[in-house]
């Protein structure tokens, strides 16, 4: 029989409905580990943290339970980027090539840091077959993203950059700021008591949620012969290499301590929440002016990847009808496998962290649905 989930944590009276969700989460739709954490003005108003952090249920999860945010890192590598900006070490409209001249090869010139922020630089994919060991190897990654000949020209269109959407953008980072994305990372949330790692050091692998796919553990092998265009490139850009999407190696003390920012940055619901309170404050991390320019729609249209119609901006997602971050317009935040989420929403100075380590292959689902619906009724 399976143990009844714990949970714990503070939860101001009025946000009753929020604990009555995120336990409802456990008992109703297939939760195991998570937490949820919401602030207003930057004043914690939930902090709750609940489940288990192994499939075999006997580790409780606790404040400083880590867990693999997946998506959710995007927005934050991108953050990174846009500090370079801020500072005037990179350009948005600049050419990626400026600051990182290998990039130019294989008609990828044009592409701008503003095209590598909105999924338009045209390499959401590696065409080089490559291992999983090359993932522990930042060079290697960011080596063979540089030579991939651009899947079109950048700037024309767009395709979610799944996985080398990391390794792109946070090699601007590293080439504008001298910091590779682990340590500027550390820069920026240290100071704000954010618990958020590119790269888990190894004295923090126990703190480690285990992470459950629910669809199991075995990358497929991609037929590089039988696929043309598209196809192709989705399917490199999931698996090449085979782990790049985390699926086989996600528990694994290598893939802990990796950068693979898109994909493997590590984070307490709290952290994340710390983050957009911190950028709901003018100034602190952004300017206004630059943060408004991030978070409006930058590219929208069919996306091959998602298989939808999508809306990029500059690293962050702006809200919209079909993945909306509350009801409110200015939202924005980004969303991660399994239904991961942080999210900040100016309207109200709410900012809002859910992490969880059950994972079911979509952005959305009916636990974090549910959790931001309950949020909002209590405001």
């Amino acid at each position: 029989m399976t143990p009844a989930a714990p949970v714990a944590g503070r939860c101001e009276p009025r946000f009753a409905p929020v604990r009555e969700a995120f336990a409802a989460n456990f008992a109703e739709h297939g939760e195991v580990g998570a937490a949820v954490t919401v602030l207003l003005h930057g004043r914690p108003l939930v902090e709750l943290v609940g489940g288990w952090r192994d499939a075999a249920r006997t580790e409780q999860w606790t404040p400083d339970t880590l867990v693999d945010v997946y998506s959710v890192g995007k927005a934050v590598v991108g953050l990174l980027l846009l500090q370079a900006v801020d500072a005037g070490a990179v350009g948005l409209d600049d050419p990626v090539a400026s600051v990182w001249p290998e990039f130019a090869a294989g008609g990828k010139a044009p592409a701008t840091v503003r095209h590598a922020l909105s999924h338009q630089a045209g390499v959401p994919a590696i065409r080089q077959p490559l291992v999983d060991a090359d993932l522990w190897d930042w060079e290697a990654m960011t080596t063979a993203l540089a030579a991939t000949e651009a899947w079109w020209e950048p700037g024309t269109r767009h395709a979610y950059h799944t996985n080398t959407f990391g390794h792109l953008v946070g090699e601007l980072v590293r080439r504008s700021t001298g910091a590779p994305p682990g340590e500027r990372l550390r820069q920026v949330a240290g100071p704000l008591g954010a618990d958020m790692w590119f790269g888990v050091p190894v004295t923090e692998h126990h703190r480690c949620a285990e992470v459950i796919w629910a669809l199991g553990g075995t990358p497929p092998a991609v037929d590089h012969q039988a696929l043309r265009g598209d196809e192709l490139m989705v399917a490199l850009g999931y698996f090449n290499p085979p782990g790049y999407s985390s699926i086989g190696v996600v528990n694994t003390p290598s893939w802990r301590s990796a950068q693979v920012p898109s994909t493997n940055g590590h984070a307490t619901a709290t952290a994340v929440a710390r983050l957009y309170a911190a950028l709901l404050e003018p100034g602190r991390l952004l300017t206004p002016a630059l943060l408004a320019e991030a978070t409006r729609p930058q590219s929208v249209g069919f996306c091959p990847v998602l298989g939808e119609e999508v809306t990029f901006g500059l690293g962050f997602k702006p809200t919209t009808a079909r993945r909306p971050f509350g009801p409110n317009p200015g939202a924005f935040g980004h969303f991660g496998t399994g239904g991961a989420v942080g999210f900040a929403d100016p309207a109200t100075g709410l900012a809002f962290g859910y992490v969880m380590n059950h994972v079911i292959p979509r952005w959305q689902s009916t636990r974090n649905r549910t959790l931001i619906d309950a949020v909002y009724r209590c405001l």
